[in-house]
C-alpha cells in the first residue's frame, strides 16, 4: 500500500461519484495484496463502505446528490439472466475477475497521469470513488456511516448465509466456526431465523462474550478438547447439528 494523491474523473453516463464517509477492511482486500485474487495493478481496493452521492452522470435516476449510499461489490443490473432469475444473485456485471474498469470499459482514477484500476466496481479506500448506478443501494440519511458500512460486505455475507443460503429453520441447532465479523453476523441470522441452539466455535476465547451477546447459546474452543471437534459436537447435540457454517476461510 501507498498513500497517493489521485484524480477522480466525473461520472459518465449511468455512473455516480461518491464521497466516502467510512469503509471497513475485509480479508478480500488482503487477498488482492497477497495476489490470491485477480486484480489489475495499480489498484484502489476496498469494497465495504458508506458514502454520500457527490455528483451523477447522465441518465442516473435512482440516486441524487446528497443521498447516503452503500456501494455494492455484487451489483444488480436487473437486466441479465442472473438478475432476472429469482434464485440468482451473481450479476454478470460483477467484477470478481479483476477487469479493473467500470461497465463502460475504462477507469475513472489517474495518478501522476497514469491509470489506476477499480476493485470490484467499488474501490472504497479513497476519499472519492466512481461506481455504476446499479452498484449502489440508497440508505437512510440518519444511518451511522461507521456502522452501516459493514452491511456492504461483512454483515450481509454472514446474515445472508443463514437466512438466504442456509435457510435456517425455527428450533434448529446451528454451529458457527469462526467468530469474527462475518461469524457474528451468521449468529445474528441464525437467531433471527429462530434457531434454538447456536454453538459458536473459535480458538480465541476473547470472542466468546460478543458472540453470546449477539445470540450464541454457548461457545467452545477446540483447544479445550483432545478429540476432534466434530466428535465433540456429535456428543453435545446427539448427532443433531442442523446447520454448520464455516466462517474462517482456512482449510485446516
Amino acid at each position: 500500500f501507498s498513500i497517493e494523491e489521485i484524480e477522480v474523473a466525473p461520472p459518465k453516463a449511468k455512473e455516480v461519484r461518491i464521497k466516502i464517509l467510512a469503509t471497513g477492511i475485509c480479508r478480500t482486500d488482503d487477498h488482492v495484496i497477497k495476489g490470491t485474487m485477480e486484480a489489475k495493478y495499480p489498484v484502489i481496493v476496498g469494497h465495504e463502505a458508506t458514502g454520500i452521492v457527490e455528483s451523477i452522470g447522465e441518465g442516473v435516476t435512482t440516486v441524487k446528490p446528497g443521498d447516503k449510499v452503500i456501494p455494492l461489490f455484487l451489483p444488480q443490473c436487473r437486466e441479465c439472466n442472473a438478475c432476472r432469475n429469482p434464485d440468482g444473485n451473481f450479476c454478470i456485471e460483477s467484477d470478481v475477475t479483476g477487469r479493473g474498469v467500470l461497465a463502460e470499459g475504462t477507469t475513472r482514477f489517474t495518478c501522476k497521469g497514469k491509470p489506476v484500476y477499480h476493485f470490484m466496481g467499488t474501490s472504497t479506500f479513497t476519499e472519492y470513488t466512481v461506481v455504476n448506478e446499479f452498484a449502489l443501494a440508497k440508505i437512510d440519511a440518519a444511518a451511522p456511516p461507521e456502522k452501516v458500512c459493514l452491511i456492504g460486505c461483512g454483515f450481509s455475507t454472514g446474515y445472508g448465509a443463514a437466512i438466504k443460503t442456509g435457510k435456517v429453520t425455527p428450533g434448529s441447532t446451528c454451529v458457527v466456526f469462526g467468530l469474527g465479523g462475518v461469524g457474528l453476523s451468521v449468529i445474528m441470522g441464525c437467531k433471527s431465523a429462530g434457531a434454538s441452539r447456536i454453538i459458536g466455535i473459535d480458538l480465541n476465547k476473547n470472542k466468546f462474550e460478543k458472540a453470546m451477546a449477539v445470540g450464541a447459546t454457548e461457545c467452545i474452543s477446540p483447544k479445550d478438547f483432545t478429540k476432534p471437534i466434530n466428535e465433540v459436537l456429535s456428543e453435545m447435540t446427539g448427532d443433531n447439528v442442523g446447520y454448520s457454517f464455516e466462517v474462517i476461510g482456512h482449510l485446516k
